[in-house]
């Protein structure tokens, strides 16, 4: 046997409703702090300075992403087969 229930709430009633603490107002000074630290980041860097950190990362993670396959597909960074 199947039962379906479908509840209509707004995230708020449902947080009340199974006892969950509200954290909005720590999500609010959170994403603050983010948004503060994130443009004054941004205003000391030139343009073409975060493309080139960016593009730094973007090639390690590019780097770390395929030394996974290789290790998952069993293959060694030399090319040769396990």
């Amino acid at each position: 046997m199947k039962v379906k229930i479908d509840i209509d709430c707004t995230p708020e009633e449902a947080r009340h409703f199974l006892g969950l603490p509200d954290v909005s107002r720590i999500n609010d000074a959170m994403v603050d702090e983010v948004v503060k630290r994130t443009e004054a980041n941004l205003d000391s860097m030139e343009p073409e300075a975060l493309m080139r950190q960016w593009s730094a990362v973007g090639g390690q993670m590019t780097n770390q992403f395929m030394e996974m396959m290789r290790q998952a597909g069993g293959v060694s960074g030399t090319g040769k087969d396990k």
